[in-house]
């Protein structure tokens, strides 16, 4: 079956996320994933599973539906991540890219099962407040439906937070997911989220005590570059409101 072009398009910007996540030395080996989605085909495009980097192409981007997760291509299989990132995409309507990283310094976190808090301005310019850990998984979420409920946790961890304002979570014992309205967006967010937490390991090693900015700081540089009264950059058209 030929692919709609409007799909062929998705698989081509999910390709050029790969690139850029391996550029950004993000990914090691084949140890990550990125998605993208077309919402009003409903179909998601992500990397297929165990495929090395340097040999993907826009043909081997596999195509699966939101809905019950089909694979819409032939031969190769969807990354066994899939279930987390449909999970997120059902759950945050908002979003249009999904990205998941070994990333050295954010896995570090997340092993330690510990919340990334926002030490200085660069954390604030990009996410609106402590980038989140995870509960761990009990035994039986492990043991059946692993990757479903992963995606489930981070939901859980999210019902009181905006995924718009804070696009990025830690997975206790694991790694990180960030998201963003399109595959670029979301390493895009992967790639701040690694040096924000190189940056708060060293601020540690500077200062063992260092607690979080004041908060009127943080919000006055999130509120710089989102929301509607944002003037960082150059006009981009409305923005969204971010409560």
């Amino acid at each position: 079956m030929k692919t709609p072009p409007e799909l062929q398009a998705l698989r081509k910007d999910v390709l050029a996320a790969h690139r850029f996540l391996c550029e950004q030395g993000l990914a090691v080996l084949t140890w990550g994933n990125v998605s993208g989605i077309h919402r009003a085909s409903g179909v998601v495009a992500i990397k297929p599973s165990g495929v090395a980097y340097d040999e993907l192409t826009v043909d081997n981007i596999v195509l699966v539906e939101l809905d019950g997760g089909r694979v819409l291509t032939d031969d190769l299989r969807p990354s066994s991540d899939l279930p987390t990132h449909l999970a997120l995409y059902r759950a945050f309507p908002q979003i249009g890219g999904v990205a998941h990283t070994h990333s050295r310094h954010a896995t570090a976190f997340a092993q330690a099962c510990r919340s990334l808090p926002c030490l200085g301005t660069t954390h604030a310019d990009h996410f609106c407040g402590t980038i989140p850990v995870t509960r761990p998984l009990r035994s039986a979420e492990t043991a059946k439906d692993y990757e479903s409920n992963t995606g489930q946790v981070i939901i859980e961890t999210f019902r009181d937070k905006n995924p718009v304002a804070l696009p990025a979570v830690l997975v206790a014992h694991h790694a990180p997911f960030t998201w963003g309205d399109s595959p670029a967006a979301a390493v895009c967010n992967s790639v701040v989220l690694e040096a924000v937490a190189g940056m708060a390991l060293e601020t540690w090693q500077l200062d063992p005590a260092k607690a979080g900015i004041p908060a009127d700081l943080q919000r006055c540089h999130f509120l710089r570059k989102h929301g509607p009264a944002a003037h960082y950059g150059q006009p981009q058209g409305p923005a969204a409101a971010i409560s």
